[in-house]
């Protein structure tokens, strides 16, 4: 993939915030904008189509596996979310960088794919307070749950994969800390070399010329 934008991926264990915390960021950040999945799943009660994600059936998806169309996919408790990669183009064509909200599974092969690519893994305070989140939730049953703790322990194993990684313990600060890195991020020496080396063909230039 190539491209002239930024494209940011965040992950975290299930109740971390992350959510939360990716629509306050967009908020304060205009020119980036969230590449909405592909689910199998069925929405929810009050979740619109193309809002939270755009709901697909399973062989459309499946079609769109085997024709290449997804930067990256996962197949999650029986249900497939997915990445579409036009989705993330014409959102760079546009002028916009490009947020994605995927599980670790799905950024092993968007980093695979996309080497430029800025990743953020959210982690929580604790595992008392991971826990203490999702009961809070009142949408998981007991069992649900557990199996979520037990599924956090190895998204968390696989945050060293991730460039950047913030700790929400304070809502307020995790997201100055995200801004932070979004702003920070496009003047990395990557990003910036071309502009160096710009600057040194016009200095070999008006060497040439006054020499």
């Amino acid at each position: 993939m190539s491209n002239n934008g930024e494209l940011y991926l965040i992950a975290a264990p299930s109740g971390a915030g992350k959510t939360s915390l990716m629509k306050a960021l967009l908020a304060r950040c205009p020119n980036l904008a969230l590449s909405v999945s592909d689910t199998t799943r069925p929405a929810r009660a009050g979740e619109v189509d193309g809002e939270q994600y755009h709901f697909v059936d399973r062989a459309g998806f499946e079609a769109g596996i085997a024709a290449g169309d997804y930067l990256e996919h996962a197949d999650v408790y029986g249900n497939y979310y997915g990445t579409r990669r036009d989705r993330v183009e014409a959102l760079w064509q546009s002028g916009r960088d490009v947020l994605l909200e995927i599980d670790v599974q799905g950024a092993a092969q968007v980093r695979a794919a996309y080497a430029g690519l800025c990743s953020i893994f959210i982690l929580p305070p604790s595992m008392a307070e991971l826990a203490r989140r999702l009961r809070h939730r009142g949408s998981d049953a007991p069992e649900v749950i557990r199996r979520r703790l037990g599924e956090a322990r190895r998204e968390i194993q696989a945050c060293s994969d991730f460039r950047w990684m913030v700790v929400n313990d304070s809502f307020d600060r995790a997201l100055d800390e995200l801004e932070s890195i979004v702003t920070a991020w496009p003047l990395r020496r990557a990003r910036q070399q071309a502009h160096v080396e710009k600057l040194l063909d016009e200095a070999a230039e008006r060497s040439t010329i006054n020499g």
